[in-house]
């Protein structure tokens, strides 16, 4: 049976216990692949601000680690929670390591670009491709990897405030 909904999807936490998102129903949702060694992983701090100011009113943040693009997320899962820690403070929930595109892509990340695609396709172009998910479950935004997390905030409150 095909997916309907984000709620309707499991994913790995960093230490690979499994996580329904259904846990996260009726919350506004951003879903990131981050990388640690990039140009952008300095978002990281923008995300944790978003985090911090809105996790109180239904923001949950999800980050995603991924190595596809030019090897820039090599370390193992505690490695990765470990430098978000230490260098951005990140605090959001940071999953187990996956695959954004090809043949091994994780199935949430199938659903979200067959969702919302990219103005390259539905492929993701690169580190920190960002998707906002609805309290129903419906991703109604994806966001580009160089737009920086405060650009988002305003669509983050139009869905929070519904």
């Amino acid at each position: 049976m095909e997916k309907q909904s984000f709620f309707d999807f499991s994913v790995l936490n960093k230490s690979g216990e499994s996580v329904s998102l259904s846990e996260y129903k009726d919350k506004v949702i951003l879903v990131v692949n981050t990388a640690s060694k990039c140009g952008l992983t300095p978002q990281y701090e923008g995300l944790e601000k978003l985090w911090e100011k809105y996790k109180d009113k239904g923001l949950v943040i999800i980050g995603f680690p991924c190595n596809q693009f030019a090897g820039q997320e090599p370390g193992n899962d505690e490695e990765i929670a470990s430098f978000c820690s230490l260098n951005y403070g990140v605090t959001f929930p940071i999953m187990k390591k996956i695959e954004v595109n090809g043949a091994g892509a994780d199935p949430l990340y199938k659903w979200l670009k067959k969702k919302k695609g990219g103005l390259f396709g539905s492929a993701i172009k690169w580190n920190f491709t960002k998707f906002l998910i609805n309290k129903k479950g419906e991703v109604v935004e994806r966001f580009a990897p160089t737009t920086i997390p405060e650009k988002i905030e305003e669509y983050i409150i139009k869905e929070l405030d519904k």
